[in-house]
């Protein structure tokens, strides 16, 4: 009998990793933050995942979200990481590099859905969790995580950690804002697997970006490779709501601090896709998650960073002459 050995995705996220999640009440308003610890262990042939978290909110949420420690079992595969409890039963899908889970936590009476995304070539995991009554959002948790091998041995990996929380802290909820003023070009490439979890290529995305006003702007958008489509439209924010006006796709969304999350629709097509869209640098820097649905079915998930590059400054000072 062979030996059991880890899933890709454990082997991934081997180590500690550290973040300060920001706390958001359902209608954006931040709240507070979360100092999170946390690790998912393999050993003896089991896996265990252990959190430690020191929560600070204000109102309901910091009375409900108090825990402290968790710590549950794994069943794990590249299929599916089943969760056994106590603190969470449900299962997660792993794709690659990011997994998308739903699951339950007792201790706060919530259903989750939490995505994880670790970009190793930024040393970062992007992280979010939508919490549900039911149907009902009661609260979101994001941010951004780094990973170490060494925290309690090396000050110098310390140091770096307690800087980069501290950072954290304050960022976490800075508003989902896109230029204001300039024109630009957002490019990158995202993976993309079937509904079966498989890889099955790469998309390149192009989104040329161009402000009408303060607050609406036309994104063009080209995606080659293993989706091949073209689709434009307006969109216009208040406050943290974001609204896609067509001519070729119309939906919502709503933003977190940096995490956009939005539904749009394809016109004159069954289908539509899901996105999280975070922000993960002062840049411009996307990185960005898009579920694809056809007939209301999944069919790819896609994933990857997207780089910003500005262009001309398309809204300048403008004058009355008398």
């Amino acid at each position: 009998m062979s030996e059991k050995q880890p899933s890709e995705w454990q082997q991934s996220i081997t180590g500690e990793w550290h973040g300060f999640p920001a706390v958001f009440a359902p209608d954006g308003t931040h709240v507070g933050v979360n100092k999170v610890k946390r690790a998912s262990v393999f050993e003896d042939g089991r896996t265990t995942y252990w959190m430690k978290t020191d929560f600070d909110a204000v109102g309901q949420l910091a009375n409900r979200f108090e825990c402290g420690e968790f710590e549950f079992g794994v069943i794990d595969s590249d299929q599916d990481r089943i969760y056994t409890g106590p603190d969470f039963v449900g299962s997660g899908r792993p794709f690659g590099p990011l997994v998308d889970s739903k699951y339950f936590s007792p201790g706060w009476n919530t259903d989750l859905r939490t995505i994880n995304h670790v970009i190793a070539d930024r040393g970062i995991q992007v992280y979010s969790s939508q919490l549900f009554e039911a149907d009902t959002l009661v609260a979101v948790f994001n941010g951004l995580y780094v990973q170490t091998l060494d925290h309690d041995t090396n000050p110098d990996t310390q140091k770096s950690v307690a800087e980069f929380l501290e950072k954290e802290k304050v960022i976490g909820k800075k508003p989902f804002v896109l230029p204001q003023k300039h024109s630009g070009t957002w490019t990158g490439a995202m993976d993309v697997y079937n509904a079966e979890q498989e890889k099955v290529g790469v998309n390149q995305v192009t989104i040329k970006y161009t402000p009408l006003t303060l607050l609406r702007a036309r994104m063009d958008v080209t995606i080659e490779g293993v989706i091949n489509r073209q689709f434009s439209y307006e969109r216009s924010r208040y406050e943290n709501h974001h609204q896609y006006h067509g001519p070729d796709v119309f939906g919502n969304g709503i933003a977190y601090g940096r995490y956009l999350y939005s539904t749009q629709h394809f016109y004159g097509e069954a289908a539509k896709f899901w996105s999280r869209d975070v922000l993960i640098d002062d840049a411009f820097n996307l990185c960005s998650m898009w579920q694809f649905y056809t007939s209301q079915k999944e069919q790819y998930t896609t994933f990857g960073v997207l780089d910003w590059t500005p262009s001309d400054m398309v809204l300048q000072a403008q004058y009355v002459e008398r």
